[in-house]
């Protein structure tokens, strides 16, 4: 399958090392900055690969290589006008996350794609961590019960040499801050293990610590659920020295589950009622992973190139982006508004926030 990468910044490497690994055709890279080209090819072994064109210029690149497949790893606010252009050009694509820096841009990804029958995948990879996956099964087999209640804590740290090395981070029309650019991987574990349908999200952000950003540093809020369970969001960058945990719970009438580790990569507390001989071997499990973004890429690609050859639905797809993006979106209204925020959300953008923390 003919692929070509968009984008060649901190996260293309992942993207990379996915295509190697799933074995696709890597006949284009793209940036707008010819030594990141470089740099990421170099790193993969790829530097004196001469079937391997680079492109400054994204449309170029699709309209003459006509790739099967892209990844848009790219700063945040060009994800949409990059996919858009894609879907239209019959392109399948992954879009890292966040998918969209507005409802309308994500709506509009959704509606193009199907009449366009163009497969999108939101590169939420964390789905296919292995600990996640065993939550999901025990929570699709009804092992929890009732749900009561759940969070996700996403506590880490960025400083100001993480926001230099790319001027658009901590923007509001380029990024958000640590809800829209840390947070949104647990936010989009939350949402789909409480079952989706939200009725109203309540929320508080700040900016404490990093005051050459526009957006927050640190944000909570509280989430109420169609089906009666609520839940807390808590994501901040601002922990002292390095990053302390993104950890993932659970709680039911008859189980209780906290996913820890630095990207919900472990196991730390695993309790059923019904205990059985897996569970046991569950407690204590632990996914050795060498950064913060998992080894899940590989598994989300491998997924969208058999979702393309059967013509299906990806497991994480565009609809998943949009609602992990609306939940943020919200949660920025709550800020702005001081009330809580019905869903759904139609209406919403990251620029609506500008001149938030500088009053």
């Amino acid at each position: 399958m003919k692929y070509a990468l968009i984008g060649c910044g901190r996260i293309s490497t992942n993207h990379i090392k996915a295509a190697l690994n799933n074995k696709l055709d890597i006949a284009a890279v793209c940036d707008i900055e010819e030594g990141h080209m470089g740099a990421l090819l170099e790193k993969h072994g790829l530097e004196n690969d001469a079937s391997i064109r680079r492109y400054t210029d994204y449309r170029k690149m699709i309209d003459e290589v006509k790739p099967e497949l892209a990844s848009i790893a790219t700063e945040s606010g060009s994800h949409a006008e990059i996919a858009l252009y894609c879907i239209n050009a019959g392109v399948h694509v992954i879009i890292e996350k966040p998918m969209a820096m507005s409802m309308e841009d994500a709506e509009e990804i959704i509606r193009q794609s199907q009449e366009k029958k163009v497969k999108v995948s939101a590169c939420h990879q964390n789905r296919f961590n292995l600990a996640v996956q065993k939550m999901r099964k025990a929570l699709e087999a009804g092992r929890f019960g009732k749900l009561s209640h759940g969070s996700i804590h996403v506590r880490w740290n960025r400083n100001q040499e993480y926001y230099t090395q790319a001027p658009w981070r901590g923007t509001w029309e380029q990024d958000g801050g640590a809800l829209m650019n840390q947070c949104i991987h647990g936010i989009d574990l939350l949402r789909w293990m409480m079952g989706e349908e939200v009725e109203e999200v309540y929320g508080a952000t700040r900016q404490r610590f990093h005051g050459y950003l526009e957006a927050e540093d640190i944000g909570v809020a509280v989430v109420k659920f169609k089906n009666g369970a609520v839940a807390t969001i808590e994501g901040t960058t601002n922990v002292y020295p390095r990053n302390l945990e993104e950890t993932l719970y659970l709680f039911g009438e008859r189980g209780t589950v906290k996913l820890g580790g630095t990207s919900t990569n472990n196991i730390d507390v695993w309790d059923f009622a019904d205990e059985t001989e897996e569970d046991c071997m569950n407690k204590g499990f632990e996914e050795e992973t060498s950064n913060v973004y998992g080894n899940g890429h590989t598994s989300l690609f491998a997924d969208v190139v058999d979702a393309i050859q059967n013509d299906r639905e990806p497991y994480v797809n565009a609809q998943a982006g949009r609602n992990a993006l609306e939940l943020v979106l919200a949660i920025y209204k709550s800020q702005k508004t001081g009330v809580p925020v019905k869903l759904p959300l139609k209406e919403f953008a990251s620029t609506q926030m500008e001149g938030e923390f500088s009053k």
